[in-house]
């Protein structure tokens, strides 16, 4: 224990790896500099990739550009959109939702049912969440959008919220298609946008009182920049703040802090379908050697993040607290591997037949934890006989490895509320082929059969399909066809100068609108 201890002492003293920046930062800074005191100026890590919904699409929905369907609150529970009511025949197979009127996009044109119908039906043929549901037909009858299905589906209004499904006037689009502009129906519009790296927004009405006109998001990949930003005054919303940041900032006079339970879980996805990987006394043995509270408390200064099940305590319904926590107990761990045929070498390593118990593990920078969190992974796995090289990647290269079979071990952050319902999210993760997030080589036939029985049940109800959850999450608890390590808690840092901030728990928003300069 001596050795793990000076391990974390190590990743808590160590300097947190900064992703590279793609745009130029000191540009960035230089911006923020120059801009105008009335302009609300936002930070976070994340480039505009495009234009199109299914790219950046997230982007301009967290600036309040543009609009989706249907809305939720912070407890999940659907609300209005750009549709008012919505209702689901008695055999699950149609819904229908009855669409707002008098509502205008940013070009003066009406939003219409047509113009609705043609976004969503450009969505239902692109890779994405539109495709879980099964459409068979989307139609406009009058004012209403009626939606027919191949089986029913209870989640679909939630895929509704979904930025992927955000509704853009005619004018978005050229003739063949493609996002020229982004032209939403939201209270804020685009004023200029530079991509990768930039984009400014302004009111489209005046806004009572005190109330933010003018925003602008940049583009700050290094946290240690963003941070600068805010002590110096130059930035008055920063996302994704890592812990230096966190510290750094907690007496600052020019900012205070916000900070919300997500439902995102680093997770050690495995290849349940590799030899070494396929006995299940494998994967218990590697989260048994997980100090998965250690981890938290030297990287995250938060020793509650670590993660007791896949699923954090943000998703109640979801969440089973009588479930028999994960843990750390290295004996048992080697136990395990005993009992499956690894046997210590001289080396210190385990073999097999004649065969290394070696793992590669993929990780990447993007977010800059996972590369510290991957080296506390490779010492607690060593000893315990496992060796692991870890590999510093891109985030494509994780579900370029499980499309191409060539995945053994990946570290990332799956984030579980990117639909406030996670039926559609675990669907993608633990269906019968797996997810590129999610489960690879794993066969069982159990979980998602339970899923597609609760995709078919009704949503919103918290009793509805609780057998069925509870099933779900004891499975993966005990076939850990990904390993949880840790849970994740959202910091953002609030200009002085702002009041009325609040953070989205589902990331669909920055609720600018909503803010009122002090």
């Amino acid at each position: 224990m001596s050795r793990r201890r000076a391990l974390l002492a190590l990743l808590a003293a160590s300097p947190w790896p900064q992703a590279w920046a793609h745009g130029d930062e000191a540009a960035s800074a230089h911006a923020i500099t120059g801009s105008d005191s009335d302009v609300l100026t936002v930070v976070g890590p994340w480039e505009l990739t495009g234009l199109d919904p299914s790219r950046a699409g997230y982007m301009f929905a967290r600036m309040e550009v543009v609009q989706t369907l249907l809305e939720v609150d912070d407890a999940g529970q659907l609300q209005a959109g750009l549709a008012t009511a919505w209702q689901v025949s008695a055999d699950g197979l149609q819904w229908r939702f009855a669409l707002a009127r008098g509502r205008r996009y940013h070009d003066g044109s009406e939003v219409t049912p047509a113009s609705i119908l043609a976004c969503l039906q450009r969505a239902a043929v692109l890779p994405g969440v539109l495709q879980l549901a099964g459409i068979t037909a989307m139609t406009v009858q009058q004012s209403d959008l009626v939606v027919s299905l191949r089986q029913p589906f209870g989640p679909l209004p939630y895929l509704l919220t979904h930025y992927s499904t955000q509704i853009l006037a005619p004018a978005s689009f050229d003739a063949r298609g493609k996002v020229v502009a982004i032209l939403g129906s939201g209270p804020f519009r685009i004023k200029s946008i530079s991509l990768p790296q930039q984009f400014d927004v302004e009111r489209v009405e005046g806004g009572a009182g005190r109330a933010v006109r003018r925003a602008r998001y940049i583009s700050v990949s290094r946290a240690e920049t963003r941070t600068l930003l805010v002590q110096s005054g130059q930035a008055d919303l920063a996302f994704s703040l890592d812990p230096p940041s966190i510290r750094a900032l907690q007496n600052s006079p020019h900012a205070v802090l916000l900070s919300a339970m997500l439902p995102r879980t680093t997770i050690l996805k495995l290849n349940a379908g590799h030899p070494f990987l396929a006995d299940v006394r494998v994967r218990h043995a590697i989260s048994l050697g997980i100090e998965r509270e250690g981890i938290a408390r030297a990287l995250l200064r938060d020793a509650d993040l670590g993660a007791t099940q896949l699923l954090p305590p943000s998703l109640a319904r979801w969440h089973d607290a009588r479930l028999p926590p994960l843990h750390t107990d290295l004996r048992q761990a080697r136990r395990l591997l005993e009992e499956a045929g690894w046997r210590l070498g001289t080396d210190g390593a385990r073999w097999k037949d004649g065969q290394k118990l070696q793992l590669s593990l993929i990780t990447f920078v993007d977010r800059p934890e996972l590369p510290l969190i991957a080296t506390a992974l490779q010492e607690e796995m060593r000893q315990i006989g496992i060796a692991v090289r870890v590999q510093i990647g891109n985030s494509s290269d994780i579900p370029a490895g499980h499309r191409s079979g060539q995945l053994q071990m990946a570290l990332a952050a799956r984030n579980y509320g990117n639909l406030p319902d996670p039926v559609a999210s675990l669907l993608q993760d633990f269906g019968p082929q797996g997810g590129d997030w999610g489960a690879m080589g794993w066969h069982d036939g159990e979980v998602p059969a339970l899923l597609a029985r609760l995709a078919a049940l009704p949503s919103g109800d918290a009793n509805t399909g609780r057998a069925e959850r509870e099933r779900i999450v004891a499975v993966l608890q005990a076939q850990l066809p990904v390993i949880p390590v840790l849970w994740y808690r959202q910091t953002c840092a609030v200009s002085r100068r702002l009041r009325g901030a609040s953070i989205d728990p589902f990331e669909r928003s920055y609720r600018i609108a909503s803010l009122q300069w002090t």
